[in-house]
């Protein structure tokens, strides 16, 4: 089972969703392992065990935080890049393997 809390937070323009104890892949950026990441841009906060609706900020909720401690740099599934014409003998293949940070949420503020 999640933790009752939740957060719907912005990082690098995506909206991501986190329970205190989850293990989220962000993008990359300097940061060491073990390093403390703080998120202020949080969108909305609530708390599924009381059945009351979650509060909205206008576009942030001010004053909430989102915690998360560096875990390591992970890379993303393969991508396979696929060119081809036809008739002209023209086909190239290329990969390409997105760079992650691994970090689990530690807590949140609101």
């Amino acid at each position: 089972r999640r933790p009752p809390v939740y957060a719907i937070f912005e990082d690098s323009g995506t909206q991501i969703k986190a329970s205190a104890g989850d293990v989220i892949d962000i993008d990359r950026r300097d940061a060491a392992e073990g390093d403390t990441l703080t998120f202020d841009r949080v969108l909305a906060v609530g708390d599924a065990s009381k059945g009351e609706p979650a509060t909205i900020g206008m576009p942030y909720v001010s004053g909430a935080t989102v915690q998360a401690e560096v875990m390591r740099e992970v890379k993303g599934d393969k991508l396979d890049v696929v060119k081809f014409k036809r008739r002209k003998g023209y086909r190239v293949k290329t990969g390409h393997r997105q760079p992650y940070l691994r970090v689990k949420i530690t807590g949140i503020s609101s």
